[in-house]
């Protein structure tokens, strides 16, 4: 078996590495998240999303499908579902939906595609 080449692996921890803004298609700030496969445009393939306390995402539609795995923290869905942190979610492809986080959270996400707004 060969070594993995210089620049072949990328290693960044969750807690300690800079996060970079999460700017949603209407321009503004919703969350930040940690992406090391810059091949995907921020917040697309698999990241990990930050949340402060007191933020909620916009209203979107996902165009195609999106699984986390809530980290830390709390979330709650505009339809009052609370999810616990341990609980890895699938949400299908057109699917609408926004978040809140009172406490702020940490998600370990995989995306297909970029989100829509409605």
């Amino acid at each position: 078996m060969k070594a993995v080449k210089s620049g072949d692996r990328v290693i960044a921890n969750i807690h300690e590495s800079e996060y970079e803004p999460f700017i949603n298609e209407n321009g503004d700030t919703d969350g930040s998240v940690l992406q090391l496969n810059r091949e995907h445009k921020p917040g697309v393939g698999f990241h990990v999303y930050k949340m402060e306390p007191g933020t909620t995402t916009i209203p979107h539609e996902h165009i195609g499908h999106e699984e986390f795995l809530l980290l830390s923290g709390d979330i709650t869905d505009n339809d009052g579902t609370e999810y616990r942190v341990g609980d890895l979610v699938f949400m299908r492809s057109g699917t609408e939906h926004c978040s809140t986080t009172k406490n702020g959270c940490l998600l370990a996400v995989y995306i297909e595609s970029t989100e829509k707004a409605v």
